[in-house]
């Protein structure tokens, strides 16, 4: 049965590869008072960082920019804390095509969003939530750096020293966004 996984995971890997291939987009990024809306993709099995995120998710308020979250579950019973929150959506196991990628409308939607900037929180690699970062329609992802990574979808990576704390690396990815004021980043 782990050897059916490993293969479907490699062959889903091949076609999000593939469509990545065929999608061309510029980034764009001017300073972070200029960003209204934020997306962050998050592997939601770690239940306990949804209290980082609710923090973020209050100081963005507060600055008057909007924060969807996207979160991916694989467990069989959603956490109660997880439901009836407006700014966080959960894809679940069954949500996912026989190749792991995400098929749910919240997917779809939140994949063509044009987000002014995207937080992965992916730290995993896993592959629906890899899916979700890549062909986000964001003007500018932010990610974990990873030196195994070739063809990495982030614009700017941060490269921090495990194991990475959720609340350390959205203050890192907010103090290097509040650094960088350009126009179009290339």
């Amino acid at each position: 049965m782990e050897l059916f996984k490993q293969i479907r995971l490699k062959i889903g890997d091949v076609i999000l590869r593939n469509k990545i291939a065929g999608k061309k987009r510029k980034a764009h990024y001017s300073n972070i008072n200029q960003v209204k809306n934020i997306g962050i993709v998050w592997d939601a099995s770690k239940i306990d960082d949804f209290a980082c995120l609710s923090r973020f998710y209050q100081k963005m308020h507060e600055n008057k920019t909007d924060v969807k979250i996207l979160g991916y579950f694989d467990g069989k019973n959603l956490p109660n804390q997880f439901t009836a929150i407006r700014y966080l959506s959960i894809v679940k196991k069954e949500e996912l095509n026989l190749f792991y990628h995400p098929v749910s409308a919240d997917t779809h939607t939140f994949v063509n969003n044009r987000f002014d900037v995207l937080i992965d929180i992916n730290f995993k690699k896993l592959l629906p939530l890899q899916y979700i970062s890549s062909l986000s329609n964001a003007g500018f992802k932010v990610g974990l750096f990873d030196s195994e990574t070739i063809d990495t979808p982030f614009d700017l990576m941060m490269d921090l020293k495990g194991p990475v704390n959720v609340e350390d690396y959205l203050n890192h990815v907010v103090h290097y966004l509040e650094m960088i004021n350009s126009g179009t980043v290339n």
